[in-house]
């Protein structure tokens, strides 16, 4: 996918897949430490990543997608929840929708 096509804008929100934002190939810590800052949320559909990551000190926040399997359709499903999450979601905070 080409960074024009991973790009999404929503009204005010500019949303970028991994290899669009240049971080495609980093894993989860990585991934954050380098995003803090940059962006404001990280939205994953890694369900364990609240386990995995400390958010102490961290302005970036993190919006978990619980879908029923990992296909786009059954994502889709969730995003008027996601986009609600995303309008009250605090620095440094992990909500999960779905």
């Amino acid at each position: 996918m080409s960074t024009k096509e991973s790009e999404i804008h929503a009204g005010r929100s500019s949303v970028y897949d991994g290899p669009g934002s240049g971080f495609g190939s980093k894993e989860n810590g990585e991934l954050l430490t380098l995003a803090d800052g940059v962006f404001d949320v990280l939205v994953t559909i890694d369900k364990n990543i609240k386990y995995q990551q400390s958010m102490t000190g961290r302005s970036i926040s993190i919006l978990i997608i619980r879908a029923k399997t990992n296909d786009l359709s059954d994502i889709q499903l969730r995003i008027p929840d996601a986009l609600a999450a995303l309008a009250s979601i605090q620095p440094g905070q992990i909500v999960e929708v779905g």
